[in-house]
C-alpha cells in the first residue's frame, strides 16, 4: 500500500503540519513506529533547548550543562591541570600536553 500524505497536529503549537509521504516511507525504512508529534519549526526549536540532535560538543554529557571540572597537579611536569574527575591521590593525573605525549594512556600499566 502506497503511502499518500498526511496532516498532523502539532502537540507544542497546535498547528497542522504535512507528514510527507516520502518522510512515512522513511519512518518505515528506519523502523519508527510513532509518528512524529511536533511540527519541524517545533522539533528543532526542542532540540536547540535541549541539546539533543546529535554531536554538539562542549555539552558535557547527556543534556546536562557545563561538565564539572577538577584543579589538579601534573605529575609529570608540575603545572595546574584540569581533569573532568576527582582525582584521588592513588594515581597519577596529567595535564592534558603530558596526557597527549603520552599517547593518552596512563603510565600505569
Amino acid at each position: 500500500m502506497p503511502f499518500q500524505d498526511r496532516t498532523l497536529t502539532c502537540r507544542d503549537c497546535g498547528q497542522g503540519f504535512a507528514f510527507t509521504a516520502s518522510e512515512q516511507e522513511f519512518f518505515q525504512q528506519k523502523g519508527y513506529v510513532n509518528e512524529p508529534r511536533r511540527c519541524p519549526s517545533c522539533r528543532q526549536t526542542r532540540r536547540s533547548e535541549t541539546g539533543g540532535g546529535g554531536s554538539s560538543g562542549g555539552s558535557g554529557g547527556f543534556g546536562g550543562g557545563p561538565r564539572q571540572m577538577y584543579t589538579a597537579v601534573c605529575a609529570q611536569c608540575g603545572k595546574p591541570a584540569q581533569v573532568p574527575f576527582q582525582p584521588r591521590g592513588d594515581r597519577p593525573v596529567y595535564c592534558s600536553d603530558c596526557f597527549s605525549q603520552m599517547g593518552g594512556r596512563s603510565a600505569r600499566r
